[in-house]
């Protein structure tokens, strides 16, 4: 049996945090998060409001708890995309004959030119601004990372004594690609699911930060963030709250992804 690395261990707690704030708030939240009370607008924290208010009343606690859920919603998704999408065009790359596999990856690259954040911003101007355009845009972004990935493992496996086997008795490549390619490269795929995860909560962030994600009144931590500007010299904690979200839901999904990839890619457990 594997030990478990400190690594693995740390990034599972953090994201499992975050998970738990999210399932929690599908039952239960302090308050409503998306009501405004004038009456205790930029209250410190108290038993009731435990990290305060915000400029419009809202209970910060209640807040995080939901945008939490958006987040691994829009996560989810957009990597989801990601792997349906890159993870065939990666395989049909490295299986297909030569010409199809330089023009899936000359496609790859010129989507790679374009970062999540600016492909995002332009699915907005010419979408709108909404959550799901931002789970499209993320998503799309990201194919490139999980083909690329998907091929160089298909080519390590296909270059194998039982995949050569398997090619002599006759078997298609579709037989080969579900039964030996898809198994050997999923630990792969899994850790790069990982810390594609974490450029989405980022990218989310931002995006909502920027007035092109998640729309009021939906919780959001980047939209916290950008509202919390005008205050942050005499109320900084409007903006360390959902900062410090962000930041254990990005370090927990690159820790989670660095243990995930110590743990299943042997030529590295060796090392360490």
């Amino acid at each position: 049996m594997k030990r478990r690395t400190p690594t693995l261990t740390v990034g599972a707690i953090l994201v499992g945090l975050v998970v738990l704030l999210a399932v929690m708030s599908f039952l239960w939240t302090p308050h409503d998060p998306t009501r405004v009370d004038a009456a205790v607008r930029l209250l410190g924290p108290t038993g009731d409001y435990l990290f305060g208010t915000d400029k419009f009343g809202r209970d910060l606690v209640s807040q995080i708890m939901v945008g939490a859920r958006t987040t691994l919603y829009v996560g989810v998704v957009a990597v989801g995309v990601a792997a349906v999408i890159g993870t065939p065009l990666g395989i049909l790359a490295a299986m297909g004959p030569r010409w199809l596999g330089e023009f899936v990856m000359r496609v790859n690259d010129l989507v790679l030119a374009f970062p999540a954040l600016l492909l995002a911003i332009m699915f907005g101007a010419v979408f709108g601004a909404s959550t799901l355009t931002a789970m499209i845009a993320i998503g799309i972004a990201t194919v490139p990372s999980f083909a690329r990935i998907a091929r160089s493992g298909t080519l390590q496996v296909m270059s194998t004594e039982y995949v050569l086997a398997a090619r002599a008795a006759g078997r298609s490549r579709f037989a080969i690609a579900h039964r030996h390619v898809l198994p050997n490269v999923a630990g792969l795929l899994i850790v790069q699911s990982s810390v594609s995860f974490a450029i989405a909560v980022l990218a989310e962030a931002a995006l909502s930060f920027l007035g092109f994600g998640t729309r009021p009144p939906t919780p959001s931590w980047g939209r916290m963030l950008q509202e919390s500007q005008e205050l942050l010299a005499v109320q900084p904690r409007l903006a360390i709250v959902p900062g410090i979200a962000i930041a254990i839901a990005v370090l927990g999904f690159n820790l989670l992804g660095d243990g995930l990839r110590d743990r299943l890619d042997p030529r590295l457990a060796g090392r360490r």
